[in-house]
């Protein structure tokens, strides 16, 4: 307990740190400007726009927040000049008196022109302190035009870009630069989210209509993050408009969208909601009583408020609900269901002073899923939930114009739950641990700090270093992950990049790669190692041309603890009777050609990469592709604005085909007395060979108009333009007496479409 103890005194030393304004206020030296930057129309902060003093080195990027500080200025006469992508050019000259402290927060005006080429004054000043390296800097509006069925879906949208790889065309999982979904730190406002997809992986459960910004690092992230050991994904939800009451609602054949949203004291709030409805139709069908359909459906909603209580100090209360439910009853079958997240959060963001700003947050999120089922009287029963309670806050320190420092904590409890009754009886005693009954219940504590600071050593080079803690209270383990990243500035538009990083993940999932239905998550325990990474990243970052940008990547990850389902253990008394603890690591290279502004936008991307896991009980112990390793991945993005009343996108990938695992010959099994017996396939190495590759064109047209006055779209999609049917999976036929090959193939041509209306004063 010594070193629970010497860790619990070390968060302490750093609470105490973080709360001491003096210790801050000793730095200060000449002048500062800082405030928060947003849309006129709706008071919507902007993260992201691009602050700078014209004809001097400084400059400062919005954070999370909408809020930017520039430091340590001598006093003078200056010009402000702020930018952001769909926003007019923000000009303006002030004054700076000795030693003050401007705060402004200022509002700009959205273009005029929806086709206008506007571009963010990227200096060089701003971006030698932002190392942000393998970062996915794509704006939400053209992540939205990326439609799959007629839906915009984020996940799908991340899944053009290069690096990114999917278990199959109807799944919306990330596999990032090699690792499994488990792997990524997924965040919605802050907050934890375990669960993100509907229709069993085909769509993710985040509402375009109520995000405001989403973030996806891909590897080499700095100290702030921690817990997963592959990339981190920041998904921001809209506050609402501040000024009208506005609102927009869709229909499309999947489902339908709401959102509305309005100005509350000196806030706002916004709420969005969308639903499928399959269950809502077949009441009015004649259906077959011995062939029913389904009834299955979707839904999820958002809200969000927040309130300026005073100058400084930004309340938010959030809150994120999902279901997905499927029923079955039919010729004495019957089964049911259930998929759920659920999620409140509250935020505080408090500025200290205008070098000093704090975000506090505490929120608690549920993923379960269960199924109950019965046939001929035989009860089946699967729960499992994981209870998230966290708290965690951080301090970002603008010490001048060369330094910036951010320091945080963070506590999180979790409750892992599982029951399954297979004994054949409807009610069973929870407590009990009968063949055929199991109930599992796990408390863990996870404690973690962070300190980490950008120096910008001089005209060329920036360093930024971090270091994070973590104490894991179930395995009495403590855990340190330092992290760096350097940035050198080559020539005026190429700058070179390089992260290093050591992750750990406490977390492993139960789950299977063609479907996110009955994901669990637990804890490693005494039983297996945490699992570990190492990151290896550089990056070359240029502008070839105007409003072009071309970055080259390449990467080299080591993974080990990593985890495989155990199928053939029959009783699970620890967390090692569940799982394989294994080893494996990736590398490949990516190129991302990228055009962010002008009537044609989109980007061209390009990944080549290896996979290699390596499990002593599986394969022999030999090392192996796992199924999402694709060789080659291909993304090509474009959306044209043609004129206000047509815009045009199209996408389009290529991938290696998956591997699987072939066979060699068959034979037959008889057990004592039987005449026949069964066929068992023998099989060859493990993903020893390769499916076809998979290919896919995309096509959508919005057209825009107005119905009763009010802005309207109609939205027409094709997927899967020439009918390209991928195999999802291969499987060998025994019933006869020559082995076939049967391949099961995934989706074919879906045509759909889609209305949408928008009202309020400002529906544009």
């Amino acid at each position: 307990m010594k070193i629970k103890f010497t860790f619990y005194i070390l968060l302490t030393l750093l609470i105490i740190l973080l709360n001491n304004n003096t210790t801050f206020a000793e730095f200060k030296s000449n002048c500062s400007i800082s405030g928060f930057i947003s849309d006129k129309s709706t008071g919507e902060t902007l993260i992201g726009a691009s602050v700078y003093i014209n004809k001097t080195n400084y400059g400062a990027i919005t954070n999370k927040s909408g809020y930017y500080t520039i430091a340590n200025i001598p006093a003078g006469n200056y010009k402000i000049i702020i930018t952001y992508l769909g926003y007019n050019k923000f000009e303006k000259e002030f004054t700076l008196k000795q030693n003050e402290d401007k705060r402004w927060d200022i509002s700009l005006e959205s273009s005029s022109v929806q086709g206008e080429e506007i571009f963010i004054i990227a200096e060089k000043e701003v971006e030698k302190r932002d190392i942000s390296i393998s970062k996915v800097d794509v704006p939400v509006s053209q992540l939205k035009e990326i439609r799959i069925g007629g839906e915009r879906d984020v996940f799908r949208a991340l899944q053009y870009l290069p690096g990114i790889l999917t278990s199959s065309q109807i799944s919306s999982g990330l596999y990032v630069r090699g690792s499994s979904p488990d792997q990524n730190l997924i965040l919605l406002d802050g907050s934890p989210v375990y669960n993100p997809t509907h229709l069993f992986g085909f769509f993710s459960t985040f509402n375009t209509d109520a995000i405001k910004d989403v973030e996806l690092i891909k590897g080499g992230f700095n100290a702030e993050f921690g817990g997963r050991l592959s990339s981190v994904l920041q998904i921001t939800q809209k506050d609402g408009n501040r000024n009208n009451i506005n609102g927009k609602a869709s229909i499309g054949v999947i489902s339908s969208r709401f959102s509305l949203e309005g100005p509350l004291g000196k806030g706002s709030w916004f709420i969005g909601g969308r639903r499928t409805y399959l269950d809502i139709i077949k009441k009015f069908l004649n259906e077959d009583p011995t062939a029913p359909l389904p009834d299955f459906g979707f839904y999820d909603l958002n809200f969000r408020l927040n309130n300026n209580i005073t100058k400084n100090d930004k309340l938010t209360l959030s809150a994120f609900l999902t279901h997905d439910g499927l029923e079955y009853g039919s010729s004495g079958l019957d089964f049911n269901m259930d998929i759920g997240n659920q999620l409140g959060a509250i935020n505080w963001t408090h500025i200290f002073s205008n070098e000093l700003l704090g975000n506090f947050n505490a929120s608690v999120t549920q993923y379960a899923s269960g199924f109950t089922g019965e046939q001929s009287d035989y009860f089946t029963t699967y729960q499992n939930s994981i209870l998230d309670y966290t708290a965690k806050g951080n301090l970002e320190w603008f010490v001048n114009e060369d330094i910036t420092s951010k320091f945080g904590f963070q506590i999180t409890k979790r409750n892992f739950f599982i029951e399954q009754n297979f004994s054949g009886k409807e009610q069973v005693d929870s407590t009990s641990t009968s063949a055929g009954n199991q109930t599992i219940r796990i408390n863990d504590w996870n404690y973690s700090s962070f300190v980490q600071t950008n120096y910008q050593l001089n005209t060329l080079t920036s360093i930024q270093a971090g270091i994070r803690a973590d104490y894991w209270n179930l395995k009495n383990s403590i855990t340190i992950d330092p992290r760096l990243a350097l940035r050198y500035q080559l020539f005026e538009n190429i700058s070179l990049k390089f992260a290093w990083g050591i992750y750990h993940q406490n977390l492993k999932l139960l789950s299977d790669p063609n479907f996110s239905f009955f994901d669990t998550w637990l804890p490693s325990d005494s039983s297996i190692v945490i699992g570990s990474s190492v990151h290896y990243v550089a990056s070359l970052e240029t502008k070839p041309f105007q409003g072009y940008d071309l970055n080259f990547d390449i990467y080299y990850k080591t993974l080990n603890g990593i985890s495989e389902i155990n199928r053939t253990s029959l009783q699970q008394n620890s967390v090692a009777d569940v799982f394989y603890i294994g080893k494996g690591y990736t590398y490949g290279a990516e190129i991302f050609l990228q055009k962010k502004y002008g009537n044609f936008t989109g980007w061209l991307g390009y990944a080549y990469g290896y996979i290699i896991s390596q499990f002593d009980e599986i394969n022999n112990g030999k090392k192996f592709n796992p199924k999402y390793d694709r060789r080659h991945d291909l993304k090509i993005v474009g959306n044209y604005y043609l004129n206000k009343s047509w815009n045009l996108s199209a996408s389009f990938l290529f991938q290696s085909g998956q591997p699987y695992t072939g066979a060699t010959s068959r034979v037959r099994i008889f057990l004592p007395g039987q005449s026949y017996g069964s066929n068992k396939i023998i099989n060859s190495n493990l993903y020893g060979l390769r499916l076809p590759p998979s290919h896919q064109l995309n096509i959508n047209a919005n057209y825009n108009f107005s119905t009763f006055g009010l802005p309207s779209t109609l939205s027409f999609d094709i997927y899967n333009v020439y009918n390209r049917r991928d195999i999802w999976f291969r499987f060998y036929r025994t019933v006869d007496d020559v082995t076939t090959v049967q391949d099961v193939r995934l989706l074919p041509i879906i045509p759909s479409i889609s209305y949408e209306i928008r009202f309020g004063a400002n529906h544009e």
